[in-house]
C-alpha cells in the first residue's frame, strides 16, 4: 500500500493544470509562451488573474490531496511529507510533459498548509518581513519557507519531519536555481 501511495503521489503531481487550463480555455500551449513555465505565475502574466487563480488552486490541490490521502490511510507524518515531496517532484518532472514541469510552489503551499495549518501565519509573516528588503516575490517566498522546518520542530519535536520538510525546500530552491542566480547576481 505504501509504494502504491508513493507512485500515485508522483502521478498526482504530474497533472499539469497550467498546461491543461491554458490548452482548454485559451487554446494555447503555455510551454511555448512567456517564460515557458507551466505554472500559475507564467499563466497569470499571459492570461490574467483568472488563469493564475485557477492554476494556483489546481496545483495546490495536488498537495492537499496527497496529504489527505496519507491521513486517510493513517500514514505517519513523515510518510505524509514524503508523499508531498513526490507530488512536488511530479510537478517539477512530470511524466505527462516529458519531465519538464513547473516550479512546485503552489503544490508545496497546498500540501504544507494542509499538513500543518498553523504554518499559514508563519509563511505570511516571513514573507511580509522579507519582501520590503528583498523586493522579490520569489526570494521573499522562498526565504519565508525556511521558517517552516523550525516551526515544525517546535510544534511536533520531530526531527525526521523537519528534515523531510527541509529536503522539500531544498528541492524548491533547486527548481528556482536559475531565477535565484539571476536575482542574486551583482549589478555590473
Amino acid at each position: 500500500m505504501l509504494w502504491l501511495y508513493f507512485i500515485i503521489s508522483y502521478l498526482i503531481g504530474s497533472i499539469m493544470f497550467g498546461f491543461l487550463i491554458t490548452k482548454i480555455f485559451y487554446r494555447k500551449d503555455i510551454r511555448i509562451q512567456g517564460s515557458g513555465n507551466v505554472g500559475a505565475r507564467n499563466a497569470g502574466r499571459l492570461h490574467g488573474k483568472t488563469a493564475f487563480v485557477l492554476i494556483f488552486l489546481g496545483d495546490a490541490l495536488k498537495g492537499v490531496l496527497v496529504i489527505l490521502a496519507a491521513r486517510y490511510l493513517q500514514f505517519s507524518e513523515s510518510i505524509q511529507l514524503v508523499g508531498l515531496a513526490l507530488a512536488i517532484f511530479g510537478h517539477l518532472k512530470p511524466v505527462t510533459l516529458k519531465f519538464k514541469g513547473g516550479k512546485g510552489i503552489s503544490t508545496f503551499i497546498g500540501g504544507i498548509i494542509t499538513f500543518e495549518p498553523t504554518l499559514i501565519p508563519i509563511i505570511i509573516l516571513g514573507f511580509s518581513l522579507l519582501y520590503p528588503f528583498i523586493k522579490s516575490f520569489t526570494l521573499a517566498g522562498l526565504g519565508a519557507f525556511l521558517f517552516i522546518p523550525v516551526v515544525l520542530f517546535l510544534i511536533n519535536n520531530d526531527w525526521l519531519s523537519c528534515m523531510i520538510a527541509l529536503g522539500i525546500i531544498v528541492m524548491l530552491y533547486a527548481a528556482h536555481a536559475e531565477n535565484l542566480k539571476e536575482r542574486l547576481k551583482p549589478n555590473e
